[in-house]
């Protein structure tokens, strides 16, 4: 069963694209506010950055808008 033809795959811009077409749900705010604790627990700033980030979009869903 070699094919000499490549598996056409998507790429990255095609796959985020698709993402950012769907609607997901946000996760509660108490949830989110776990997450970001824990991360401050393990000293991963990254995380903690990302959670305080989501935190805010949760809280207040005008943020970012332009």
């Amino acid at each position: 069963m070699n094919s000499r033809r490549p598996v056409r795959r998507p790429t990255e811009h095609a796959a985020v694209r698709a993402a950012a077409r769907s609607a997901r749900p946000t996760p509660p705010v108490p949830a989110l506010m776990a997450a970001l604790l824990e991360a401050n627990d393990r000293g991963d700033r990254e995380a903690v950055t990302l959670c305080a980030h989501r935190v805010v979009r949760a809280s207040d869903p005008k943020v970012g808008e332009q």
